[in-house]
């Protein structure tokens, strides 16, 4: 894996992901219970808009969004007084091939640690459910394929309540159908491609995403 040590929410952290599948949105190509994504079409063009024109498309900034950054610091102490181990930020995770990533919210002794800063009532779900919200198992599992990680730390926090941490190991049956959908995700980028090539469009950026 590659890591890049830019800021998570940077210039440098937006301009690295342009064009690639990261672990955040890999919902639009499986589902969590293991079954192909009929968003993945769609995903596959919004990828393109970015590589055709140099600008991200795929962020939504909400209320929740923004404030759970701002709590992010709060929570990364947290959890390491809570482990022990000591949180190392990285700003984005490429495969070797820097084809897919992601950005977890840091590296934590052998494994990942994963902070989420929901709204009240959501965070009231969580730590009733006692295990991975199902929702971001694309994402969490995600991120195990792209780094070779074995676990991640799942933490959702909020500071008027108590937080609730749970462990997700490999699940190696979900992050293999992953991986065949992210490989059709790529070869149906390379066909696309080429066939705009075909109609004269330039690209700002290179198919893998390195720019």
């Amino acid at each position: 894996m590659i890591v890049l040590n830019c800021q998570q929410r940077s210039e440098d952290w937006y301009r690295a992901r342009l064009g690639i599948p990261t672990a955040s949105c890999f919902d639009k190509l499986i589902t969590p219970t293991g079954k192909l994504s009929t968003q993945a079409e769609g995903y596959a063009n919004l990828l393109i808009a970015e590589q055709v024109t140099g600008k991200i498309y795929d962020e939504f900034l909400s209320e929740w969004v923004e404030r759970g950054a701002a709590l992010e610091p709060e929570a990364r102490a947290f959890y390491e007084m809570e482990t022990g181990l000591t949180v190392q930020e990285v700003g984005l995770i490429l495969r070797d091939d820097r084809r897919v990533g992601c950005s977890p919210d840091g590296l934590a002794g052998d494994g990942l640690l994963e902070i989420k800063c929901p709204a009240p009532h959501t965070h009231i779900g969580y730590l009733l459910s006692e295990e991975l919200p199902a929702a971001y198992r694309p994402q969490v599992q995600g991120q195990l394929l792209v780094t070779g990680k074995p676990w991640v730390d799942f933490l959702s926090y909020h500071p008027d309540m108590p937080p609730a941490l749970i462990r997700v190991e490999r699940d190696e049956a979900y992050i293999g159908k992953l991986a065949e959908a992210l490989d059709n995700l790529l070869t149906l980028l390379d066909a696309k491609r080429g066939r705009l090539a075909g109609h004269g469009i330039a690209f700002a950026l290179e198919a893998s995403g390195a720019n």
